[in-house]
């Protein structure tokens, strides 16, 4: 294998990733996820902000596949960072939430480790921790199993 392939091999895997997220955008949510399971409602993405990005990696992509033989390889690096940028600022507030919205889900209430802690040195049961409100679309068995 010559080594004048190796960007062009990266730029093809590149170039599908960024292929990859053009599709992401475009598809409807509930073809891969039919039904929310988080407690908390997550933050509205932004599918032109997804595409930019995604048309921004394909362009970087053009510019692996081009090399320096590439007359337009320059202005393929330009537009693809302009493109990265106006995507992640459009998108700035899915990906803030989805970096900095991490521990609130897992941690628990305070008083309820309290009292779990108290009842565990008194030898006896620990109470039952609550159960989050759930949707009415959540059936009843569901519920069961938990239990």
């Amino acid at each position: 294998m010559r080594l004048e392939i190796v960007p062009l091999i990266i730029g093809a895997l590149i170039g599908l990733l960024g292929l990859g997220l053009i599709f992401d955008a475009w598809t409807p949510d509930d073809v891969v996820v039919k039904r929310e399971r988080r407690r908390r409602a997550r933050v509205e993405r932004s599918r032109g902000g997804e595409a930019l990005i995604g048309l921004g990696v394909i362009g970087m992509a053009a510019a692996f596949i081009g090399r320096d033989t590439w007359r337009y390889s320059v202005m393929a690096v330009i537009a693809g960072a302009v493109l990265l940028a106006w995507g992640a600022i459009a998108s700035r507030r899915y990906i803030g939430a989805s970096i900095s919205n991490r521990g609130a889900l897992r941690r628990r209430d305070a008083t309820a480790v309290m009292g779990q802690a108290k009842a565990a040195a008194a030898g006896t049961d620990s109470p039952r921790p609550a159960v989050p409100d759930e949707s009415p679309d959540v059936k009843a068995d569901s519920r069961l199993r938990r239990e």
